[in-house]
């Protein structure tokens, strides 16, 4: 099965650009209900996911003396880039198969899809990926009556 099938594509994906402030990813999270948002660079290539605890423990680990004192203007100079940890939700290219995004949504919510130069180009999410399995387990268990 070609995962392009299972895309959504940029356009319908929240994401956030690599130089947005940390107040913009909090206040985008919100604003869409998410755990995790796609980071990529204003030249659309993918470097990271963003995730509540990046947020978290950012500001734990930067902020700890001054927490209490934290306000949403106090961490508009903060960008996104300085928050993302670049080691985790590595993209998988359109050419991927269905075995290895399987085996990625077994450790997050989404996987995020790049073309050959690295170019963001949409996620596919845990519960396509599921769902498509689920159906095809179905259909090989009804085959086998």
């Amino acid at each position: 099965m070609n995962i392009a099938y299972f895309i959504h594509p940029k356009r319908d994906v929240a994401t956030l650009y690599d130089d947005c402030s940390l107040r913009q990813g909090l206040e985008k999270m919100r604003h869409h209900g998410y755990t995790a948002i796609p980071v990529i660079t204003r030249d659309n290539k993918y470097i990271g996911t963003v995730s509540e605890g990046d947020f978290l423990w950012y500001l734990v680990d930067t902020q700890s003396e001054e927490l209490h004192r934290i306000s949403m203007k106090n961490i508009e100079d903060t960008l996104m880039r300085d928050v993302l940890r670049i080691d985790r939700n590595a993209p998988v290219k359109i050419t991927a198969g269905m075995d290895e995004l399987l085996d990625r949504v077994m450790n997050q919510n989404f996987v995020p899809v790049v073309d050959d130069l690295g170019s963001f180009i949409g996620i596919v999410t845990r519960r396509d990926i599921i769902d498509y399995f689920y159906k095809e387990s179905r259909q090989t268990q009804r085959g086998a009556r």
